[in-house]
């Protein structure tokens, strides 16, 4: 008689196990699903802001500014390579010796010279500027002259104290 009862608790027993572990994989492979759909989703999001940012990057960009390129058309400004060309002649006012003169401020510890340019559309431009040590930004107005010549005029400038 206690045999047989042993046996019956080892056979319940043996079913409570088989019991758990047949729960418990359901209970994890239906987790395992749940975290698989969040992760789709959370791809989708990362991807839709990427596509959002990149064109809110772009919208401030001469190049994919179709109301800045008509406006140059209609006053007969060849559009090719004008961003080129305005970035060329903000950095050919670099000097190895001079302050850059669309840089509103002296360098202290070198020649300020404008390091990087964003064309922003048919009228406003934003460069980087740096001594080596002190650097800001520059606010630029253009407009470009009848022989093609981009005129500069700096409206607001800022700098940052060295680190």
């Amino acid at each position: 008689m206690r045999s047989k009862i042993l046996m019956y608790l080892f056979i319940f027993a043996l079913l409570f196990c088989i019991f758990i572990y047949v729960n418990d994989k359901r209970i994890l492979d239906s987790k395992q699903e749940k975290i698989e759909q969040l992760e789709d989703k959370l791809s989708e999001v990362e991807l839709n802001q990427e596509q959002q940012s990149m064109t809110t990057e772009d919208y401030f960009n001469l190049k994919d500014n179709e109301d800045a390129i008509t406006y140059f058309q209609n006053n007969g400004i060849e559009t090719e390579g004008l961003i080129t060309k305005i970035e060329d002649a903000i950095i050919s006012k670099n000097s190895a010796s001079n302050d850059n003169p669309l840089v509103p401020h002296a360098g202290m510890e070198g020649s300020m010279r404008i390091n990087k340019i964003k064309v922003l559309n048919h009228k406003w431009i934003i460069a980087d500027f740096t001594d080596g040590s002190y650097w800001g930004e520059v606010f630029l107005t253009y407009t470009i002259q009848e022989d093609g010549t981009p005129v500069f005029n700096t409206e607001k400038s800022f700098l940052y104290p060295k680190y």
